[in-house]
Parts: structure tokens; C-alpha cells; sequence
């Protein structure tokens, strides 16, 4: 089976390292992962895009190159049908998952998330693979405190990870890639049971 893995964030140096772009760094903690380098810059789709195998199996990386609320245009060359969207994995933070947790779905809804809104609307369906990557404060106890009002989610969501959240950021990014590659090599049942395990 082949899938298309697209890591969601915003292009340019001022957005690296920002809460937005976790879906484009777990991406490439997934090339890195499996060994893969080789990416080309696809002006045409405004993408970038890495073509390579695991194990016996075909994936597409794509790290849109647009900003977030136009993710589906480099989405959309890959996916062509309802059939294919079932193998396309959107990578991407959360708010409503708390920092150090992620969820891997299928056939959900954006949830209130503009590049995952973009993408549905490219491919015109939401029956495809979705690994959510928590990015909310939490208290000790684990509860989320999730920002309220439109600015407070703006000023989370485009500041960089804390000092103190990136060693445990290295290890969500590990978690994550793992998670990807037992998708493509054991399929989705398996990959979901061994993302939604993880505390």
C-alpha cells in the first residue's frame, strides 16, 4: 500500500520551531527516521516533497510550502480520489490535546483547524488519516489549559516551544515518527492501537 505523509505547518525561518509547524517537524522526524534526504522543492505545487520506500511500500512526504489555510493545494496533485484519501496520513498540531499527547484518527473533522479544513476541501472528503500532535499547556495533573479567544490562540500557536518542553518535545517527535512507520509497514489498526496507547 502506498501513502501520502503531509506534515502541516507555515514555510519560512520566523515559523520554524513554532507550535504550528509540529506537523512539518514530526515529518522530517520521520525522514530521518527512515533514512530519506532526497527532497526537491516542487515550485509548481509550491511543496516540498520527498518520494521514497518503506519496506515494500511506496510514501510521498509533502511539506506544503503555502501558508497553513492553503495546505490542500499541494495536497490535492497527490490525491486524486475518495479511494486514495484513505492512505493520506495530515500531520499537524492540536489545541485540544494537551503538549505530550497525540491521537491518530480517521475520517474526523477539521475540528477548527484551517490547514486541516484546507485539506478536506481539497480532496473533498474527510475519510482520511489524521495524527494530531497535542501542542496545549497542561497542569500537573495533566488537565488542559487551552487558550481562550482568537488572539491567545494566535500568540500560542506561533510561539516557539519553551526551553524546558523540547526535551520532551525530541521524544514526541521519536513517538510520532515511530507511529508513522507502523502504519505503513502494519497498517492502520495497529498503528492507531500503538499512537493512542502512548501517555
Amino acid at each position: 500500500m502506498n501513502y501520502t505523509i503531509v506534515g502541516l505547518g507555515n514555510p519560512g525561518e520566523e515559523y520554524v520551531g513554532t507550535r504550528h509547524n509540529t506537523g512539518r517537524m514530526v515529518v522530517d522526524a520521520l525522514a530521518k527516521k527512515i533514512g530519506a534526504d532526497d527532497w526537491k522543492d516542487d515550485k509548481k505545487i509550491k511543496a516540498k516533497v520527498l518520494k521514497t520506500k518503506v519496506g515494500k511500500n511506496t510514501v510521498v512526504l509533502i511539506q506544503p510550502n503555502t501558508m497553513m489555510n492553503k495546505s490542500g493545494d499541494a495536497v490535492k496533485p497527490f490525491v486524486k480520489s475518495k479511494k486514495a484519501a484513505e492512505t493520506l496520513v495530515v500531520v499537524h498540531d492540536d489545541l485540544d490535546l494537551p503538549f505530550g499527547t497525540m491521537k491518530m484518527s480517521f475520517n474526523k473533522s477539521a475540528g477548527g483547524h484551517r490547514g486541516v479544513m484546507s485539506v478536506i476541501k481539497a480532496v473533498k472528503t474527510e475519510a482520511f488519516i489524521r495524527l494530531r500532535v497535542g501542542i496545549s499547556p497542561a497542569s500537573a495533573s495533566g488537565k488542559i489549559k487551552k487558550p481562550q479567544g482568537e488572539q491567545a490562540v494566535i500568540d500560542l500557536i506561533l510561539k516557539k516551544f519553551k526551553p524546558a518542553e523540547e526535551i520532551e518535545l525530541k521524544k514526541i517527535l521519536k513517538r510520532a515518527a515511530e507511529g508513522l512507520e507502523l502504519l505503513v509497514v502494519e497498517g492502520r489498526d495497529i498503528a492507531t492501537g500503538f499512537v493512542n496507547s502512548q501517555k
